[in-house]
């Protein structure tokens, strides 16, 4: 059976009183149908005791949760294809401003240079820095070079043969460490900019290849939350919910199969910081019975007992949680 997931990257938000979040403000009349005919539930994609994120998130949503901090370092190193020697380790830097503002990946490769052998610059401000110890945060250029914390490269294996449709980045990071193929789309490019209807027609594709689940990550909202843009929030889910899930909803009818809708973590457009709460997810499709609240949303799965993603992963293999 066809067994989708589509990952919306930090599309939860933590409620308000009085301001809707993105889920409830954006027009999604296709997700609006598949709460209405579906399972609605509230998922911990967050394990107890680890930080919010997507090297968190995605790995659990994959069949894989972490049991330790998972370092980014190792994620961008598989994402971009930075060579790690033995004995050395990646690790994430971000090159900022000093209002937190990101700087370009112009800006990034002229810091690369100063840094030296072992910094690369892979997509805009980011960095991989390969070395023996953690390198120090420091100033640079103007700017300020900010190292993540260290951490383990990700453990496990995906449970099935998984296809995993994204930008480079975390997910196709990810989705290499634990044993998925990759497929990243022209025009795939992280951002709320991203080419949807790309992914979705490289999704389609995959339905009659050998995966038994195809994964489809969309980074935009998570970016614009970063940015603190939360109407650029609302746009990015409303252009999924055209662009992406209207073809997938269609295909996965057609085929008899499940389609499932969770982020990966929350992403707060005040802050600009990860969420860890449990966030709402769908599952929708043959076999899938009407159960749990009628529309997703944050506030609507409020008094739901969270479920771990393993879960999750049963209902979109056939027992659905009620």
């Amino acid at each position: 059976m066809v067994d989708v997931l589509v990952i919306p990257d930090g599309g939860a938000q933590p409620p308000r009183n009085g301001v809707p979040t993105a889920f409830e403000a954006a027009p999604t009349p296709v997700l609006d149908e598949l709460a209405a005919d579906g399972t609605v539930v509230r998922v911990a994609t967050t394990p107890h005791g680890l930080p919010a994120g997507s090297e968190t998130g995605i790995s659990s949503l994959l069949g894989a949760p972490p049991r330790a901090r998972v370092g980014r370092g190792w994620v961008d190193a598989a994402a971009y294809g930075v060579e790690v020697p033995d004995g050395m380790t990646p690790w994430r830097a971000d090159l900022l401003y000093r209002s937190g503002k990101r700087a370009s990946i112009r800006q990034a490769r002229d810091a690369c240079v100063h840094l030296g052998r072992g910094a690369h610059a892979v997509s805009g401000h980011r960095l991989v820095l390969v070395a023996a110890e953690r390198p120090a945060s420091i100033r640079l250029l103007g700017l300020h070079v900010l190292v993540w914390p260290g951490g383990a490269a990700p453990e496990g294996e995906v449970p099935v043969e998984t296809l995993v449709v994204c930008a480079r980045g975390a997910a196709a990071g990810l989705a290499r460490l634990l044993g998925a193929r990759v497929v990243v789309p022209a025009g795939a490019t992280g951002d709320v900019d991203a080419d949807l209807r790309a992914k979705a027609q490289a999704a389609i594709a995959a339905l009659s290849g050998r995966a038994e689940r195809v994964v489809v990550h969309v980074g935009g909202p998570d970016e614009a939350g970063h940015r603190r843009e939360p109407e650029a929030v609302i746009a990015a889910l409303a252009r999924l919910d055209r662009e992406l899930l209207a073809p997938l909803r269609d295909a996965v009818s057609a085929l008899g199969g499940r389609l499932t809708v969770c982020p990966d973590h929350g992403t707060d457009p005040i802050t600009g910081r990860h969420d860890p709460a449990p966030v709402p997810a769908v599952v929708w499709g043959a076999g899938v019975e009407r159960a749990g609240p009628s529309r997703l949303s944050e506030r609507s799965v409020r008094s739901v007992p969270a479920i771990a993603p393993e879960e999750l992963l049963r209902a979109g293999s056939g027992a659905v949680a009620a």
